[in-house]
């Protein structure tokens, strides 16, 4: 099995129209492009493909993380909902669903998506294995059929089956995924939920001092790490998506004047390379990792 705990993202879809940093058009008809064009006949079933942030406050979302990442967002109008696809350089590489009004009060939350072969499938066994279906699939003509979920202990993922294939594994550059973590009070009943569901295979984090801690495997990749829940008042289970920046400190400067904050101060990680956690100002948590040393899995012996 490949050992490199990183995972790779998926190119996904491509040519939109790209904005200057922090500014939308108005929307434009919804038309979704293809994951891939042209169409591949790859599949990676376990490969995480897409992150959705869903939040009450659209604009401050893509002002914060235009303004921190330096992505680009273009708006597309979704049946009188404007959808925005947030890209770095000409890599489509999130999306941002808005919630009603009445939802403010509510923190902000990125849902991952996981691609699956059959999504009829995935969902059949959902149920059984201890989740609960939590949005049906639906079929988008150009990019396949997707859902959502919430695992055995409550936490929301995508599930979502490509019409045009998925891309080749790849290392991550900065500005897009680099890495997704599950925090629970069981990891090994939530490992098996992901076993069932998704065909992961489940193996001990092999790192020093990471004996607790489980990896989802599939296609010889580890896909996501499992671990449990931090012993803190108000801490709940939850996905966590990572994002490879070229320099930490300078992008954590940039999050207080946009109105994030700086949950955790970076501190060393595997591998050499460096670990920071921060809020957008909406409550939409995503963690930063900067490869530092020999942290890049591409340049060690």
């Amino acid at each position: 099995m490949h050992t490199t705990h990183l995972c790779r993202l998926a190119t996904v879809l491509a040519a939109t129209t790209l904005l200057g940093i922090g500014s939308l058009a108005p929307a434009r008809a919804a038309t979704f492009p293809p994951l891939n064009d042209p169409a591949t006949t790859e599949t990676h079933p376990g490969k995480f493909v897409w992150a959705e942030l869903h939040t009450a406050d659209s604009a401050a979302a893509t002002k914060f993380y235009t303004g921190v990442f330096g992505w680009t967002a273009v708006a597309l109008d979704q049946q009188g909902v404007t959808y925005i696809v947030f890209s770095s350089g000409n890599h489509p590489v999130a999306g941002l669903r808005p919630r009603a009004p009445s939802a403010a009060k509510r923190a902000a939350r990125w849902i991952n998506y996981i691609a699956v072969a059959d999504l009829a499938s995935a969902l059949s066994i959902v149920t059984k294995a201890g989740g609960v279906v939590r949005a049906p699939a639906r079929n988008f003509p150009q990019i396949g059929s997707e859902a959502i979920i919430t695992d055995s202990e409550g936490s929301p993922v995508g599930l979502l089956q490509s019409n045009s294939g998925d891309s080749a594994d790849v290392e991550p550059v900065p500005g897009t995924w680099n890495w997704f973590h599950l925090s629970v009070k069981n990891p090994p009943a939530a490992a098996e939920f992901y076993r069932q569901v998704f065909s992961y295979e489940v193996g001990p984090d092999a790192r020093p001092g990471k004996k607790d801690e489980l990896l989802l495997s599939s296609g010889a990749f580890n896909r996501a790490g499992v671990s449990f829940l931090p012993d803190r008042e108000g801490a709940k289970p939850g996905w966590l998506g990572v994002i490879r920046v070229a320099n930490l400190d300078e992008t954590l400067a940039r999050v207080p004047a946009l109105g994030g904050e700086v949950v955790v101060v970076p501190h060393d990680a595997a591998f050499g390379s460096r670990f920071a956690l921060i809020a957008d100002p909406t409550g939409g948590t995503v963690g930063l990792v900067e490869y530092v040393n020999n942290a890049n899995p591409a340049n060690r012996p």
